[in-house]
């Protein structure tokens, strides 16, 4: 398997985790607690990479990891949970599938990737195989479910694309800037979560399972291998990786909870896997941004970063893939 391949394999377990998601909600989590279920999946998770990497920003390193922080999650969490309450799961989920079309104009605006005949089909095959696959019959709109399913996915797509323009910075490795955004993002959740939901509810040691696998296991590592993904591939690969959690959502459905998926469902997946596939299809990886690689040469990363990148590294060579 090429460094490529193996790079997109890694990846894509992001998005194959995030469509778990809603599986641990409806069997582990206290009910009717968003907001506080996404702080819980971002603060701590953050705060534990802080410690692991003991790595703080420096300049202008605050404010850029404030601003992925509320793209990436911040704002992409109550924007997602705000659109899952006010519209069915398969219309929230369609919604959500424009993001790859979102990263295609981002790409272009700051990124100067120049959109592709092939990149824009492969976006809109995407959208179409997940409708397939999530969206029911008669299910009903509402506007204000619309807008904030769209802006959760222009905010989460505005994210993809500003951490493949900046980087991170000389020194640091992926691990420390992700710890930064799941901080500032959880941060941004905080007051938000606890003016509109209240206290924390009683937790159980069902919830506390729930919490612990989203916080660690759902965030913490997905999204360091999201994160790392974003600096090897170029955005619109990235992005088209996102359709595998619907997929997934969909199989666990079927196969833990007995929900019902037939031809036109199975028919939805191979598009929208094809589609995934596509996506990956095209120019050799892109070359990481020059400071990553001087930091890199340097051997300038913190330890436990350094421990995390050779056991990457030893997967990729030896082929296991997780």
């Amino acid at each position: 398997m090429s460094r490529k391949a193996a790079v997109v394999a890694l990846t894509a377990l992001a998005p194959i985790s995030w469509g778990s998601t809603y599986f641990v909600t409806t069997e582990f989590l206290p009910p009717d607690r968003p907001l506080f279920t996404g702080l819980m999946r971002a603060l701590p998770a953050g705060l534990l990479l802080l410690a692991l990497t003991r790595k703080l920003p420096q300049g202008a390193w605050w404010w850029k990891s404030a601003v992925l922080g509320a793209l990436n999650i911040g704002a992409f969490f109550p924007l997602l949970f705000l659109a899952a309450y006010r519209l069915p799961g398969g219309v929230a989920a369609v919604v959500g599938s424009v993001g790859p079309l979102f990263v295609v104009g981002l790409a272009a605006l700051f990124l100067g990737d120049r959109p592709t005949v092939k990149s824009l089909l492969t976006a809109v095959a995407a959208a179409f195989g997940v409708s397939l696959v999530v969206l029911k019959a008669g299910a009903a709109l509402d506007l204000v479910g619309v807008i904030a399913g769209l802006l959760s996915a222009l905010s989460m797509s505005a994210g993809v694309v500003f951490t493949k323009r900046w980087g991170r910075p000389e020194g640091v490795g992926a691990l420390a800037l992700t710890g930064w955004q799941l901080t500032a993002g959880g941060l941004v959740i905080l007051p938000v979560a606890f003016l509109i939901e209240g206290a924390p509810p009683a937790l159980t040691g069902t919830h506390l399972a729930g919490y612990v696998y989203l916080a660690f296991g759902n965030t913490a590592v997905s999204y360091f291998l999201w994160f790392r993904g974003i600096e090897r591939l170029s955005a619109s690969s990235v992005t088209l990786l996102g359709p595998l959690s619907p997929i997934t959502a969909a199989i666990i459905g079927w196969a833990a909870l007995g929900q019902a998926l037939g031809p036109v469902q199975l028919l939805g997946m191979v598009i929208a896997f094809g589609a995934t596939l596509a996506g990956q299809l095209g120019p050799r990886t892109p070359k990481k941004p020059e400071r990553a690689e001087q930091a890199e040469s340097a051997g300038s990363f913190s330890s436990t970063e350094r421990k995390v990148q050779e056991v990457s590294m030893d997967l990729e060579v030896s082929g296991v893939r997780r």
